[in-house]
């Protein structure tokens, strides 16, 4: 355990970067020639393309095509320390950040602080739902999801009673922008297609697949017209769509929601899966709160037009944590964030004083959504682009932000296949995908009650039995 403060020996401009997601990975690549070292720390040891989240829990992609690790990405790069570690604090009066994995704590000394640990799922005051809806945020979301989605056609498979077997086929999606669109989309295709044929005691195209939402159209940021579209694309795959329908409750075996009437409904289902909104990092509010600002409603920090933070410029928060100007949450808005932070930043170290910084500039590059094999829809401005178009414009894209020439080939020749083939190679669950969270949520009230400072990790028992035995 480490309790004074570290920096790298030599004296240079010390960059401390919060989040491996595309804001922090930009920022630390396009620092890779600037005269200052550069410390990446992240809870995980690997970058995630999170809008393919959906495709791994679906059995499409493994999670290697979309989660490279972090150390390899850099490996080349001279001036980078990569850290696996969870930030539990920042102070930025005094310009450190506390970093702890299982009994290990350090603490960095920086000069600039960049800020991009991205957002987890939000259930608008009803945490309590993620038990029974898991979001789609993680690696571990999307193997948990595979695990339940799978899980229910198993348990039909040996299910003798109607109502039951019903349930168990019943998957219900809450959140009708594109993540859950895309999911109800693939859903639909492992019903209709993929499983077809392959369970002796019922049909997998019985299956119903519900997709839930409170706003009065699909996919709202994308238009009207692209979202009816997608709206009647995902209706002729066979999945129900509900519209003007607050979900007021989630429990093991069923959804509640609302109707514009006011008319509450229940819809009986196995497996629940939660698109519905965001809430930024933590790590948000606590810079906040030194900086004398208030977060939004989902957390996020307002900044300034140099994403910087209040009155400290050497601060600047990123991506699906800052606020400014209405900025979309796509890796976009973290990207070209990371890119003009970065500039920013190698100016100055090499003497630019920080008044002389341009506003950064948002340049939107549209928004994007695959409805189904063969289909998709695209807003480019004033472009609307629906159907193989925008399966085609969608497959260039994601396969050009898809980090390594290994995992675009992969993919692609994964999507090529899937589009050929009814089969998905990425089918495997395993007992502990499916009953994880539950352990979790045991242990870390045991951690609790124990009042233990650091969480417990695998084979970290000392500490934890120590306590035990002490009480």
């Amino acid at each position: 355990m480490s309790a004074n403060p570290t920096r790298p020996e030599g004296g240079r401009h010390h960059v401390v970067v919060i989040g491996s997601g595309f804001g922090g990975l930009f920022a630390t690549k396009d620092l890779a020639k600037a005269d200052v070292d550069v410390t990446l720390i992240d809870r995980t040891n690997h970058h995630l393309f999170q809008p393919l989240l959906y495709q791994v829990a679906t059995g499409i992609l493994s999670s290697g095509e979309i989660a490279p690790s972090t150390r390899q990405i850099l490996s080349g790069q001279e001036n980078v320390n990569v850290v696996k570690g969870e930030v539990t604090d920042i102070n930025i009066e005094g310009q450190t950040v506390t970093a702890s994995l299982g009994d290990f704590t350090r603490v960095y000394e920086y000069d600039s602080l960049i800020v991009a640990a991205g957002a987890g799922q939000s259930y608008f005051g009803n945490d309590h739902f993620a038990e029974f809806a898991p979001g789609m945020k993680t690696i571990d979301d999307a193997l948990e999801l595979r695990a339940r989605i799978v899980g229910a056609f198993e348990r039909a498979e040996i299910c003798e009673d109607p109502a039951e077997r019903e349930r168990l086929l019943t998957f219900v999606v809450v959140g009708a922008g594109p993540t859950g669109v895309e999911l109800a989309g693939q859903l639909a295709e492992m019903a209709h297609r993929t499983l077809a044929g392959e369970y002796a005691n019922f049909n997998p195209s019985s299956a119903k697949i519900v997709l839930l939402d409170g706003a009065p159209q699909v996919l709202p940021p994308f238009g009207k017209r692209l979202g009816r579209n997608a709206q009647r694309t995902l209706e002729k795959l066979g999945v129900t769509v509900k519209l003007n329908a607050m979900v007021t409750n989630v429990d093991e075996g069923s959804v509640t929601y609302k109707s514009k009437d006011g008319e509450e409904h229940t819809i009986e289902s196995f497996c629940k899966i939660w698109s519905a909104g965001v809430a930024a990092s933590p790590l948000g509010k606590l810079i906040a709160e030194q900086a004398g600002i208030e977060v939004d409603r989902a957390g996020r920090v307002p900044v300034n037009a140099d994403l910087s933070v209040g009155e400290f410029k050497n601060v600047f928060v990123l991506g699906d944590m800052m606020s400014l100007n209405r900025l979309p949450g796509v890796a976009q808005t973290a990207i070209q964030g990371g890119e003009y932070v970065a500039e920013q930043i190698a100016a100055e170290a090499e003497g630019r004083p920080n008044t002389e910084r341009e506003d950064f500039e948002y340049f939107d590059k549209g928004s994007m959504a695959t409805v189904s094999r063969f289909s998709a829809v695209v807003k480019m401005g004033k472009v609307e682009v629906t159907g193989f178009v925008g399966w085609l414009l969608w497959l260039a894209v994601h396969l050009m932000f898809l980090v390594g020439f290994r995992n675009r080939f992969v993919s692609a020749f994964s999507w090529g296949i899937n589009a050929l083939s009814r089969k998905r190679w990425n089918l495997a669950t395993t007992r502990q995908q499916l009953h994880a969270r539950t352990a979790l949520i045991k242990l870390n009230e045991e951690v609790e009650e124990l009042k233990l400072d650091l969480p417990i990790e695998l084979r970290d028992t000392a500490r934890f039995t120590g306590k035990k035995a002490e009480k």
